[in-house]
């Protein structure tokens, strides 16, 4: 387990792998100290089954800015707490789910909810609920302060799917967060903490306001990841991003001209580094023909100039620079 947090207590964050062999059996302990260490004692850990106790293999990351904290957990096993939860948690939690499924049991019957892959869902929670994760479950968890969504919300249990342009912008700004949090200043801290709260209302209200110019870095990176997973696609394009996101074009490019790119440029490098890669596989790797056409460039030729452009050689030549002598 590695940790690491400012003096401040406005913000910290930490990592637990306990999937490695022999962590297991020691793993609650270590994620329990890290989590109450570095992230304060408002947000408690429930108490959990004896099973639970015994094989917890769990891997994840989490930071806290402020009042808000945010979690990526994957489950090799799986977790239950044990009996229920004794106490007052005056809390909004945000369940996105990618893998698995995470079951939530209320105060009262109706309040019992399954999130299964590829669903969200977002509640403010009175009282600590019990909760038990199938194996192999990968969520991101958002605790926030009900002064702020509470209202928004009441005694609604707003669902969804997490392909939603509101969710995957929050989901791209809390990645943002982890990667950036160790450097954050106390100015970053207050902008990264108020993204976070404007981005789960914008879930609570299954909209966003495009012309904030606070969301202008989450649209953009929420953009990327998208892009990043259909890089081979034909019809990977702004137009295409942007209806994903639900923006408009010209919205989706001041975005990206805020972070000093444009939305063309993004793709074209990420699909040319993707061939860089593939150019260094060895033997059976692909002819440059064949990456041209799975990357999606209009054809050989434009595809060699574009990678000499990049990377100041063709890719004969990279390829040729990079075989073992």
């Amino acid at each position: 387990m590695s940790t690491g947090a400012r003096a401040d207590v406005s913000h910290g964050a930490f990592h637990l792998d306990s999937t490695v062999p022999g962590a297991a059996s020691r793993g609650l302990d270590a994620f329990r100290r890290g989590w109450e260490t570095q992230l304060g004692g408002g947000f408690r850990l429930p108490a959990f089954s004896p099973a639970t106790i015994g094989d917890f293999r769990v891997k994840g990351r989490a930071a806290r800015l402020s009042d808000v904290t945010i979690a990526d957990l994957h489950g090799a096993s799986a977790t239950r707490t044990a009996g229920t939860p004794r106490g007052d948690e005056d809390l909004v939690r945000m369940y996105v789910v990618r893998q698995g499924a995470w079951a939530l049991d209320g105060p009262r019957e109706r309040d019992e909810h399954t999130v299964s892959a590829g669903q969200f869902l977002l509640r403010h929670f009175g009282h600590p609920s019990a909760f038990e994760t199938a194996p192999h479950t990968t969520a991101k968890i958002a605790f926030l302060p009900t002064t702020m969504l509470g209202p928004l919300l009441g005694n609604r249990t707003i669902t969804g799917p997490v392909e939603s342009p509101e969710v995957r912008l929050l989901v791209a700004h809390s990645n943002m967060v982890h990667e950036t949090i160790a450097d954050l200043s106390p100015a970053g801290v207050h902008a990264a903490h108020s993204t976070l709260i404007e981005l789960a209302k914008a879930v609570a209200q299954s909209r966003f306001d495009d012309m904030e110019p606070l969301l202008a870095p989450s649209l953009a990176q929420a953009a990327k990841e998208l892009a990043d997973r259909h890089l081979a696609h034909p019809e990977l394009s702004p137009t295409m991003l942007a209806r994903e996101l639900r923006v408009s074009v010209r919205t989706l490019q001041r975005a990206f001209a805020a972070v000093g790119e444009s939305v063309t440029t993004y793709i074209r490098h990420r699909r040319l580094e993707r061939a860089r890669l593939a150019l260094t596989a060895g033997p059976g790797r692909p002819s440059v023909a064949e990456l041209a056409a799975h990357w999606q460039f209009a054809d050989s030729s434009h595809f060699i100039r574009a990678f000499k452009k990049r990377y100041g050689q063709t890719p004969t030549e990279y390829a040729r620079s990079t075989r073992p002598t």
